[in-house]
């Protein structure tokens, strides 16, 4: 059997020992200029998907503005991630003609109507635009962060 051995030299393995212990920090750094920029994409395509309609549109920017980034954190299988979404609740309205009295639309149900549309209302999808959009800027945005952070320990 072959055998074969690495050697490194000492500050690589010093400059490993001090990334090692700042990993945590260097990957909420990378996830928060990720988060970012994937809001701002999905705040630009959502904007122009409201403005998109033949009538004068009826929207009061209380969607837009509760579009946010969730602070880092760890899901059950141990994946750090943040996530880009609509805020609740959102203020109490009325409800509309023909519905029942506890009818409250929710800023994830008004995105819903947006991305598939309802009978009467074509879809305006925003989301699934703007994942395809963001992969590759987020990726980059985040690896520059991560190489940024590293070259302070080495």
């Amino acid at each position: 059997m072959a055998k074969c051995r690495i050697e490194y030299p000492e500050s690589f393995g010093v400059s490993l020992e001090k990334i090692g212990a700042n990993i945590n920090q260097v990957c909420d750094e990378a996830l928060k200029a990720g988060g970012e920029v994937a809001e701002n994409i999905v705040r630009s395509n959502l904007e122009s998907a409201i403005g998109n309609t033949k009538t004068e549109s009826r929207s009061t920017g209380e969607l837009v503005e509760s579009l946010g980034v969730s602070p880092v954190k760890t899901d059950k299988n141990g994946i750090i991630n943040v996530k880009v979404g609509f805020s609740e609740p959102r203020r109490k309205q009325s409800s509309p003609k023909g519905k029942r009295s506890y009818y409250e639309a929710t800023n994830a149900m008004i995105a819903n109507v947006l991305e598939y549309g309802k009978h009467g209302q074509p879809a305006r999808p925003f989301m699934a635009k703007s994942k395809r959009q963001a992969k590759r800027p987020v990726e980059e945005t985040m690896s520059n962060v991560i190489d940024r952070e590293l070259k302070k320990y080495t």
